[in-house]
């Protein structure tokens, strides 16, 4: 089983997330007893066993402070077991990250970093409106290094607009020397609920051109791959199989349970939906309720939702599950789709799974829903 624990708050908003968080910190102690509360509440919702995996998400979970963070993982440990070798992960931004902050967070038992870098280029970090600078991207991961986290993950984003590709090329050097065991590389996007989406209405910005990021994925995969990188996932690539578990077990439809605003839980035959509003959720949690939208998930949405999670990873989707799962539907619907996918070279398969090939994973969302079931 697997736990996710939603930090609803950061120093600024980034340019392109539109992700749920408050930059106003007046109720944080209040949200984090809360999140405290909520996990008591929910200790029920996962079956009996031990939690292989917590990540600690945002929002910026960085921004808690010594008590604020011991009480939660305390609370944690109060409610479940927690297994001997759980891999707890825990999303941070360089800013936050001197080396009495990573002690803190070494000795409290976190033992997987997610650095959100994103650039190593101060014009690019500033265009994106992130706090930090270069400098403080590498130093942070390096002291890191040296208490002793060395399972540490970054964040870098591509396609951010520029006359060629020497910023990405210069990004991925810079990553390759700091000899992380994870990287994780998402194209950019333009939300309508964030500053570059209103800027986007108003003209201030172009549309992200898709020719152009196509190519700077493709560096990147070439790059990263001969620099000892696996892509296990589309974004995601791990040397020596320092997968995230945490993540993994999303796309393989594992069951975990969110905690905070926001967040989302799953079942396997069911999923629910945490309020996106700080002051709404403390509110229901003050009164012992869970402040949650119930959603049951019929055949189609387990088939389409294994689908689009699975044919990303490199273990691609089981073809038995999938009848399992579409109650004998699928292969009837979508035969002449998979040949003619075949044809593309966008698709492959073998006796138990079908995979996306490297040019198909150019096309992953479009392939997921294209093989969708009503």
């Amino acid at each position: 089983m697997h736990l996710y624990i939603h930090i609803p708050f950061c120093r600024q908003a980034c340019h392109y997330c539109d992700f749920h968080f408050s930059t106003n910190l007046a109720n944080k102690k209040a949200i984090v007893n809360a999140i405290a509360a909520e996990i008591g509440l929910r200790k029920s919702y996962l079956p009996e066993g031990n939690i292989e995996t917590i990540y600690f998400g945002g929002g910026t979970p960085s921004m808690l402070d010594k008590e604020e963070f011991n009480q939660l993982i305390g609370t944690i440990y109060q409610h479940f077991n927690v297994a001997e070798n759980a891999e707890i992960t825990l999303e941070a931004n360089p800013d936050d990250l001197n080396r009495e902050k990573l002690q803190q967070l070494f000795d409290a038992g976190i033992n997987r970093l997610s650095i959100g870098i994103q650039s190593f280029n101060n014009q690019h970090l500033q265009f994106l409106n992130r706090i930090h600078s270069a400098d403080e991207a590498g130093n942070c991961v390096r002291i890191a290094q040296e208490i002793g986290i060395d399972n540490i993950s970054i964040d870098l984003i591509y396609a951010i607009p520029a006359d060629n590709h020497d910023v990405l090329k210069s990004d991925l050097e810079k990553a390759f020397e700091l000899n992380v065991s994870h990287i994780s590389a998402y194209c950019l996007t333009i939300e309508p609920q964030t500053a570059f989406g209103s800027w986007l209405k108003k003209k201030k910005i172009k549309p992200i051109d898709e020719e152009f990021a196509a190519q700077q994925f493709e560096i990147l995969v070439k790059a990263l791959a001969e620099n000892g990188y696996e892509q296990y996932e589309i974004s995601n690539f791990a040397r020596d199989q320092h997968y995230s578990r945490h993540n993994s077990s999303y796309w393989k439809q594992k069951p975990y349970l969110g905690i905070g605003p926001s967040a989302h839980s799953y079942n396997g035959v069911s999923r629910e939906y945490n309020i996106s509003n700080n002051a709404k959720y403390l509110e229901a949690i003050l009164k012992n309720e869970i402040p949650a939208t119930f959603e049951t998930l019929s055949p189609a949405d387990q088939t389409n939702e294994y689908l689009l999670t699975g044919l990303r990873t490199k273990w691609g989707v089981n073809k038995q599950k999938l009848e399992t799962l579409s109650q004998g539907t699928f292969y009837r619907t979508h035969q002449n789709d998979l040949e003619k996918m075949s044809g593309l070279n966008w698709i492959w398969e073998d006796s138990d799974s079908l995979f996306l090939t490297s040019a198909g994973k150019l096309f992953a969302d479009r392939i997921a829903s294209d093989l969708f079931i009503d």
